[in-house]
């Protein structure tokens, strides 16, 4: 039993074609692998056999979500070790193959290994998290209700203690500062890199008093709040999580705006009672998925009058080297997003241009992604026990992993997020914005 420890970082090495960047600690309480810095905790053997039965990273998640894995020390910094680890060994060019028999005794050996530590019985259903018995064609109107429902139906205190006042679930807007000062003290809080960047959308959308504003996934009601308050208009939020819209009609009545914005519980598909002055999309396309995005973007074209503005804010993932290949993160789609897809920005800028709008500008706020993941991330670790309170200890520590190893992604340029303000340009071509975009004045 001493060697546990021992025996699983040499399978380790065995898996990742070279030494263990952290240090690991067996349910026996052995250690081995590299000391100082974070270490990898297999808390039970059960771990071991969700593996064997699910190699790779859903195997990996659902030892997480269970808590037979966990991390000691900085999340960060472990996850990073370890992915690390992964490119490095994608970079470096192969070795000549050993001989075929030579690689099948290997396979074997490591097989036996894992099989002798993981223990004869199979691994315990998945937990309750995972999202099961989906049927059916994806992105349908009553398969998006549920996969919306299990992201955002998990209790809007949850959120509120992620999120912070503002209860905006998507990325702030920092200043050259956000890092902060000369001490590493905070310059500007999350609350106000969130109002920034609200206003921002509000002045790319050159909103003014009077007008409409379609704000398509609205959340808890943060952007039409803002846009009603600050810029005079009237807006219609719609959200097909029914958590989200009673919180959002809540804080409407209690800012006494409810004569100037509704809030709905209605599919982006349903709404027919155009024509707006603008539209607003800010993180909801990532739920809209390939196959349906042409039809997102001719019905947003549709609700536009000539002379509209979208402002359409969405994470975007780097081209495959094959895109017929491309598959959804098996992790994300069990336990986060359900359907959810990423599409490299060209692509989106494509079928929003195929739908008839007038790309005018594209702006890459990645780094300002992870800044507002880091954020997160630290608000659910201010007091992880509440949260599992909240939400289940399994759903805590779900969002406590995706959160930090997204940061990581969108610092490392995995991935990106971007802002795209098309404008539905009338037969005269006069698209309305000023010579110099980036001034965002009329």
């Amino acid at each position: 039993m001493a060697q546990i420890a021992a025996r699983l970082v040499r399978a380790l090495e065995e898996v990742l074609g070279g030494p263990v960047p952290v240090r690991v600690r067996a349910w026996d309480r052995s250690e081995a692998g590299p000391p100082g810095g974070p270490v990898l905790v297999v808390r039970h053997r059960r771990a071991l056999r969700r593996l064997l039965w699910r190699p790779g990273e859903l195997g990996l998640a659902r030892a997480w979500v269970a808590g037979e894995l966990d991390i000691e020390g900085d999340l960060y910094e472990a996850l990073g070790r370890l992915a690390g680890q992964v490119w490095e060994r994608a970079a470096t060019p192969a070795a000549p193959a050993p001989p075929l028999s030579r690689r099948l005794e290997s396979r074997l050996g490591l097989g036996r290994e894992l099989l002798a530590l993981a223990g004869p019985l199979p691994p315990p259903p998945p937990p309750r998290e995972e999202v099961r018995g989906r049927t059916g064609l994806r992105h349908t109107l009553r398969r998006d209700r549920r996969a919306v429902s299990h992201h955002y139906d998990v209790g809007n205190d949850f959120y509120a203690q992620v999120l912070g006042p503002s209860m905006v679930y998507s990325c702030a807007y920092w200043d050259g500062s956000a890092g902060g000062d000369a001490d590493g003290k905070p310059v500007m809080t999350l609350e106000e890199a969130q109002e920034a960047k609200l206003d921002l959308v509000c002045r790319k959308l050159a909103l003014r008093p009077g007008q409409r504003l379609l704000d398509v996934g609205c959340g808890w009601g943060s952007l039409v709040l803002h846009a009603a308050r600050e810029y005079g208009v009237t807006a219609v939020g719609v959200t097909l999580s029914r958590e989200q819209a009673g919180l959002a009609r809540k804080r409407v009545a209690e800012a006494g705006l409810a004569d100037r914005i509704d809030i709905r519980v209605q599919d982006y598909r349903e709404v027919v009672d155009g024509p707006y002055d603008a539209v607003s999309s800010i993180g909801m396309a990532e739920h809209v998925g390939a196959a349906r995005y042409r039809l997102y973007a001719d019905r947003l074209y549709a609700l536009l009058r000539p002379g509209g503005r979208l402002l359409n804010h969405q994470i975007a993932r780097r081209p495959a080297p094959d895109e017929e290949k491309y598959r959804l993160d098996p992790f994300i789609d069990a336990y986060v997003f359900p359907d959810g897809e990423l599409s490299p920005v060209g692509r989106t800028v494509t079928l929003l241009e195929r739908a008839g709008f007038e790309v005018r500008d594209l702006e890459s706020i990645r780094e300002h992604y992870a800044l507002t993941l880091r954020r997160w991330v630290a608000n659910l670790e201010a007091d992880l026990p509440r949260a599992a309170r909240l939400a289940g200890p399994g759903r805590a520590r779900v969002w406590r992993l995706y959160m930090a190893a997204c940061a990581l992604a969108f610092e490392r340029n995995e991935i990106g997020v971007n802002q795209i303000l098309a404008v539905r340009t009338p037969e005269s071509g006069v698209s309305g914005l000023p010579l110099r975009t980036r001034d965002w004045r009329d």
